[in-house]
């Protein structure tokens, strides 16, 4: 056999068995352990999940006992009368003020 055709059958040979001995260790080491480490992490997100939840509804529910029914009125008719005023004020500022809409006096003319 010529030196060329046993360079070739040794570089086939190293490349199956590097090819072999890393697919053996990924399947065998590498990937039991990243599935495990992933099923923990989806546990401790639910986990996470769920106390979060339980958070937010304990808060609310402890706002809203703690919070006089008066006020939450009193709040609702602030926000009410602060959204009517960006309407206005919003749209004023594109028609104009209401200055600039009544009619002006003798000459007819808007004031500047």
């Amino acid at each position: 056999m010529a030196f060329w055709q046993e360079l070739i059958i040794q570089v086939i040979a190293v490349a199956l068995t590097t090819l072999t001995v890393i697919a053996l260790f990924f399947s065998l080491v590498v990937k039991p352990f990243l599935n495990r480490k992933v099923d923990e992490i989806r546990l401790i997100s639910v986990q996470i999940d769920e106390k979060i939840r339980e958070g937010v509804r304990s808060g609310v529910m402890q706002g809203l006992a703690e919070a006089p029914e008066n006020t939450v009125r009193e709040s609702t008719r602030a926000f009410l009368r602060m959204g009517s005023g960006l309407m206005e004020n919003g749209l004023s500022s594109f028609l104009g003020g209401a200055e600039a809409l009544k009619p002006s006096g003798a000459g007819g003319t808007r004031p500047r």
